[in-house]
């Protein structure tokens, strides 16, 4: 494991941050982010919180789907538990409630996934729904779950309500909102790259794509690698010169939609953590390295916490890398490293990039 893949992203941007004050602002009230889904199960804008749960249709490791159990007597006794008492873990919660419900269905798969109590089984459907949401987590990574209310600010808060009402019109108004933050955060893109970026169906977004485009806050605009349209938000900024350095989480939002990132930057991206080890092409645990305007290269990498290293398992350029691609990857590496309380960088020699990479850290 390298660190927890939510850290990354602000590490891509911002380089040596404080992880304490990042966990601060989900774990201490008034929170400037919560979890909840969005392309993923991520953190969030809280402003963002009821666009997404009114769009919300996904169902994490089916959990709709078990084997029947009497889920909704659990959702009771949790809701009552929660709304009396401060915020409590997965496990805390099934002590407190075992005289209530049964631990688990002992025939159950035992696979990782399928394998959950009745509590939590309960808990993510309440999470899904939007009625709990997380406190923060402790030290083992568990969430504190709590009534959602309890957990929003409250200039958030004041528009909760335990139900949301179907209504097309709102529908189409949580999509503008959300569409409208895909385009600030990625600039340009198809209603694809848009859509899939709080995980619309792209269907949906269109029609509110062509409203966008029709009152001036959208412009249609041709990109020549992109058969569709593409849309331009007017204000992205569009600098002289690309000063970017970053290694890049596999979940960032610059690469989590894979064809944005092929067509764009010419990098044909695949996770392989779930491909078995001897036909990875490039390795594990595999990050993007970003270069001024072009991908340029990937890393396989691990954190050795025991030896205090850094580990690159693999190094790969990518076809037409510039020149200083091995030094400028080795010095945003040294910054990792310091990040993580690690003492140095270990390469490995495997892939045509790590015999410069293992020169350039000297």
């Amino acid at each position: 494991m390298l660190t927890r893949s939510h850290y990354l992203p602000l590490f891509s941007r911002l380089g040596n941050y404080d992880i304490a004050a990042f966990e601060a602002m989900a774990h201490t009230a008034p929170r400037s982010m919560i979890e909840y889904w969005a392309h993923e199960a991520s953190y969030i804008r809280p402003d963002h919180f009821h666009d997404l749960r009114r769009l919300q249709s996904r169902k994490w490791v089916g959990s709709h789907q078990f084997d029947p159990v009497d889920v909704a007597a659990a959702e009771d006794a949790i809701l009552q538990l929660l709304a009396h008492s401060g915020p409590q873990t997965n496990r805390q919660i099934e002590v407190e409630l075992s005289h209530l419900i049964p631990p688990r269905d002992p025939d159950a798969p035992k696979d990782w996934g399928w394998n959950w109590s009745n509590v939590k089984r309960a808990l993510e459907i309440l999470f899904e729904r939007g009625l709990v949401s997380s406190a923060g987590r402790n030290s083992s990574f568990e969430r504190r779950y709590a009534l959602t209310e309890k957990v929003l600010p409250p200039a958030v808060r004041a528009a909760f309500s335990p139900e949301v009402s179907p209504n097309s019109e709102d529908d189409d108004a949580a999509r503008r909102r959300l569409l409208t933050a895909a385009s600030e955060a990625l600039g340009i893109g198809t209603a694809r790259h848009l859509a899939d970026y709080f995980r619309i169906k792209p269907s949906k977004a269109q029609p509110v794509l062509d409203l966008m485009v029709a009152d001036g806050t959208l412009e249609s605009v041709v990109v020549p690698v992109w058969k569709e349209p593409a849309y331009l938000n007017p204000a992205a900024k569009s600098p002289r010169t690309a000063k970017g350095r970053a290694v890049l989480s596999p979940f960032d939002s610059m690469v989590f939609e894979r064809h944005r990132l092929e067509t764009l930057f010419g990098m044909r991206y695949r996770l392989e953590i779930y491909t078995p080890a001897p036909k990875r092409q490039f390795g594990y645990y595999v990050l993007p390295f970003l270069l001024r305007d072009g991908m340029v290269a990937r890393v396989d990498l691990k954190s050795d916490r025991a030896a205090r290293k850094l580990l690159v398992h693999a190094a790969h350029a990518e076809e037409g890398a510039p020149g200083d691609t091995a030094a400028e990857l080795a010095a945003e590496l040294e910054l990792l490293a310091q990040w993580l309380g690690l003492d140095g960088v270990v390469v490995t020699d495997s892939g045509d990039l790590a015999p410069s990479l293992i020169k350039a850290l000297g």
